[in-house]
């Protein structure tokens, strides 16, 4: 191990400690101080020697990790990979505002792939290659997959359910399109606005007319709905994207009025696992299985790669949407469902998801100390990976936006997901898709942008 060179934290600076650190590391290589081979002091000695908590030099470590600095030897330590040419010097210090940091995502919708361990991952795509290949297939999809979907199902959200009751699909977008061409031609299905873009695309997809519905605070207003609707397609356990969760009273209108005026409900439980205050309320799908078709789906728990999810439905329903499926010859592929069923099988899904809630629910306090940091507040129940900033008007909206990518910053406009040209204005944050030491570096940036903006 080589004596690391003296390292300047400038602890009144507001660059955050642990990209100081990786700043500096990175000049004392460049620098030749530091050569190919050498090996780094551990996080914890550096942070002894610095002062500093192991959380900074262990974020620094990470940082200069993904960006090929270093590399980690198990079981041996950190070691400087190369050396690139020295480094030009800027003019001056500059402030933490013209230092962008690129490409750093807090868009929601992306799962959280620094939580997926890669072993687990491996391991479960071997098991599934050593299945034999399908000389044929069903069309609801790979019976261990549909058993490992209703186990999880009641396992983690109540729902009790059976293998057979249990349809596969390529996920929730499709299975809104899938459902949407059972309806009859130009059928009126309401959806949240503001709501879920690729459900509204889905919809269109198919030849339905999208009606907008008003959500407020506790999601869905059920009783604005408009009569003659053939569907109503909602996120109550965690309305996307406002992040409200709909009131049992109004879930027990919303069932009573689809029963009564012969409307399905498509209730998309896109990411129902991840609460952290309280149990989540009930599925509807429990509530009311004669009327209420579940959606779920991999792609915010695992990763899109497996390009599954799953669909529990009235059996009317179930029976027309396997029956259209055969005449037609679509259905999802089923490598993803084999991996799915492999992890289940192995337990590897769940600590996955204990994993998952732990690192996900760490980082929404991360960000909520940002916006609180910032004078803002955010909206969304203590669940799932994203949260509202609501902004005054679509005119604060855009400067925030173009503010936001000229540090670096990829941020999603909430009027993105309105239906119609009028309503709320605001900031939709996701922490999922960094990595931590990411989230952690870009975060003081995202507080002086929206100080400065909003």
């Amino acid at each position: 191990m080589v004596d690391v060179p003296p390292l300047l934290l400038d602890r009144t600076s507001r660059v955050p400690l642990a990209v100081q650190l990786a700043d500096a590391l990175r000049a004392v290589t460049a620098q030749g101080s530091l050569r190919a081979g050498d090996r780094l002091p551990s996080t914890r000695q550096l942070a002894t020697e610095l002062g500093v908590s192991r959380t900074v030099t262990a974020a620094a470590y990470d940082q200069l990790l993904a960006e090929g600095w270093v590399a980690g030897r198990h079981g041996a330590g950190t070691f400087v990979v190369g050396t690139p040419g020295p480094v030009v010097p800027a003019a001056g210090p500059a402030p933490v505002l013209d230092r962008p940091v690129p490409g750093t995502d807090l868009r929601p919708g992306a799962p959280c792939l620094e939580v997926l361990d890669r072993a687990v991952w491996r391991r479960a795509w071997r098991a599934a290659g050593d299945e034999a290949p399908d000389g044929a297939t069903s069309a609801a999809g790979a019976p261990a997959y549909r058993a490992a979907v209703a186990e999880h199902l009641l396992r983690h959200r109540g729902l009790p359910a059976t293998g057979t009751d249990v349809v596969a699909t390529a996920g929730t977008s499709a299975a809104v399109g899938e459902l949407a061409r059972l309806l009859p031609p130009g059928a009126r299905v309401g959806v949240e606005d503001p709501g879920y873009g690729r459900a509204v695309g889905a919809l269109r997809d198919a030849g339905a007319e999208v009606v907008p519905l008003r959500v407020d605070d506790d999601g869905l207003v059920v009783d604005e709905l408009p009569a003659g609707l053939s569907a109503v397609y909602c996120t109550p356990a965690h309305q996307f994207p406002l992040g409200g969760r709909l009131a049992a009273t109004r879930r027990t209108a919303l069932v009573g009025r689809a029963r009564a005026e012969g409307f399905l409900v498509v209730e998309d439980d896109y990411d129902g696992e991840l609460r952290y205050d309280v149990a989540p309320l009930p599925l509807l799908a429990a509530l009311a299985p004669d009327v209420v078709v579940h959606l779920g789906t991999t792609s915010k728990l695992l990763s899109p790669t497996l390009g599954v999810g799953w669909l529990v439905a009235p059996p009317a329903v179930r029976d027309a949407l396997l029956a259209r499926r055969t005449a037609t010859g679509t259905r999802p592929a089923r490598a993803g469902q084999r991996v799915v069923a492999a992890m289940a099988a192995s337990g590897d899904l769940s600590r996955h998801l204990r994993r998952l809630r732990r690192e996900l629910h760490a980082r929404r306090d991360e960000v909520l100390a940002a916006v609180t940091a910032a004078g803002l507040r955010a909206l969304g129940d203590d669940a799932g990976a994203h949260v509202v900033v609501p902004l005054p008007d679509d005119a604060t909206e855009a400067a925030v936006i173009a503010a936001a990518a000229g540090r670096g910053l990829r941020l999603d406009p909430l009027s993105g997901h309105r239906l119609g040209d009028h309503g709320p204005a605001g900031i939709v944050l996701g922490w999922a898709a960094p990595t931590r030491a990411e989230l952690t570096a870009v975060l003081p940036v995202l507080t002086e942008v929206l100080r400065r903006n909003a």
